[in-house]
């Protein structure tokens, strides 16, 4: 596999080489931070670390520049794990393996068989080339390199007042080259738990398990709007109506792994009478012809394989049966409303990213994104009406505020202006349909003026993951333009 270290900027990607390298899935961020902390004080510079495990490395004004307004580079240490059905991997032991490849649309960096970590480990790199380098003017300089982003913010929501000195706040997780950020939705999450009543499985019925995968997955905010198909509902699709025409009995059903990445794969495993084997096998022949055809233009590698385990001895009741299948086929899925205000922009969305079986009782786990208070509300309250009916008990928690735009912000124009004059283009002032965490940092620190600017990464929170590579130079250059021209104090 080829190396990163010949690609430009050589010391951001230096860097993003070395965080491959150090495993930090969410939640297992300890080997970062203590390789992050050790780097820092090898360089000189200040670093802390807050209760939650935040970091914050303090770089002094270069010469010339120490009346400027103090500037933060903000940055999550963790990343989305997820990897394909065929790739041994351990997250929290393995290191991740960038490779690049070029495409007819150019060159990119992708990993081997697993998620990559671009997001948002190139926006961590970029911030640790600009302490690293003698080279690149700024004013008064802070790190905050944040944990567990993607798996609760738990970070952000325990970022405290008065821990950091800076006035603007330059967020790192944007996605998209072109595209700068003054804005992201909020979100919240829902838990849903059936408990689950059992049966003796009827006599002359065979055990089967069901799976599907194959599916592109991606991030439940940026690519909830792009078509992608959700591998729990059409799994539960198929099971809805098998049961419907078939002897039937469900003994376990899974699928996907994080409440914010649209699942890829799913399973079930479940008894059905002797007679109905092969009529139900062609029953699934058809499903899986008709999905293939539906879903050709964005879904091309679709697969279901039913195979014969052990047999189980027990089942679950018809209305147990009958409650969930429902509910989670009438639970809402994708986009909810598209917003009025910001022409392309996705308002409101849902995504049924988990479900799992575990003993006496079946979770799903849902994440509702929104612009609006309102609209998230709505779409809890068409949730919890859905699972409610069929006898499940929701909850709802780790709500987390969107951050609301500010068409005046001076960093937002600056940046503009500075990606103008650079490139000769107007960038697109955006709003993201992604959880960035700007919004909790406004709680804490309510005078911070921010803006969100990255290169492009296709496919976050899939094992697609990719970062196109001329697009790091093109954000590496903007950064350090932007830097030189924070205004005084």
């Amino acid at each position: 596999m080829s190396t990163l270290s010949q690609l430009k900027p050589s010391r951001l990607w230096q860097l993003f080489e070395k965080i491959c390298s150090i495993p930090h899935p969410s939640k297992h961020e300890q080997q970062i931070s203590l390789w992050i902390q050790s780097w820092a004080k090898e360089l000189g510079l200040s670093v802390k670390e807050d209760a939650v495990g935040n970091l914050a490395i303090k770089k002094p004004a270069t010469k010339g520049l120490a009346d400027r307004k103090g500037i933060i580079l903000q940055a999550h240490m963790d990343m989305v794990p997820q990897k394909n059905n065929d790739t041994e991997h351990n997250f929290v032991t393995d290191p991740i393996r960038p490779y690049i490849i070029t495409e007819a649309n150019g060159d990119w960096v992708t990993a081997d068989g697993t998620t990559l970590g671009a997001d948002n480990g190139v926006g961590l790199a970029s911030a640790l080339a600009v302490l690293a380098s003698d080279d690149v003017p700024h004013g008064p300089l802070e790190v905050l390199i944040t944990i567990d982003e993607e798996a609760g913010m738990t970070g952000a929501f325990g970022l405290q007042p008065n821990w950091l000195d800076g006035d603007i706040l330059i967020n790192t997780d944007s996605e998209q080259e072109g595209e700068v950020y003054m804005g992201c939705a909020g979100g919240i999450d829902g838990s849903a738990t059936f408990a689950l009543n059992f049966e003796d499985v009827p006599a002359n019925h065979k055990a089967f398990n069901l799976s599907i995968s194959g599916l592109k997955g991606g991030h439940s905010g940026v690519d909830i709007h792009t078509g992608r198909a959700n591998a729990n509902k059409l799994l539960v699709r198929f099971l809805l109506t098998a049961s419907n025409d078939f002897d039937i009995r469900l003994t376990e059903l899974n699928g996907g792994s994080l409440r914010n990445a649209i699942p890829r794969e799913a399973n079930a495993s479940f008894v059905v009478a002797n007679e109905q084997i092969e009529p139900l096998k062609a029953a699934l022949a058809l499903y899986l012809s008709t999905i293939k055809a539906n879903l050709s233009a964005i879904e091309t590698d679709i697969d279901m394989l039913l195979i014969s385990p052990e047999d189980f001895e027990q089942c679950w009741d018809r209305v147990t049966q009958s409650n969930i299948l429902r509910a989670l086929n009438a639970c809402p899925n994708g986009v909810i409303r598209m917003s009025d205000d910001i022409d392309g922009v996705v308002e409101s969305s849902l995504n049924l990213g988990v479900i799992h079986t575990r003993g006496k009782k079946l979770n799903a786990l849902v994440l509702i994104r929104s612009l609006h208070d309102d609209g998230s509300l709505e779409t809890q309250r068409m949730v919890q009406s859905v699972f409610e009916l069929a006898g499940a008990n929701i909850e709802f928690s780790g709500a987390y505020p969107g951050w609301q735009p500010n068409p005046s912000s001076a960093i937002m124009n600056t940046v503009s202006n500075t990606y103008q004059e650079l490139f000769g283009k107007v960038p697109a002032v955006m709003v993201i349909h992604a959880g960035l965490e700007c919004g909790l940092f406004k709680t804490a620190y309510p005078h911070w003026d921010m803006v969100s600017i990255g290169p492009t990464i296709k496919f976050p929170h899939s094992p697609d993951e990719k970062i196109e590579i001329a697009t790091v130079e093109q954000y590496w250059q903007l950064l350090v333009a932007v830097l030189a021209k924070v205004p005084k104090k």
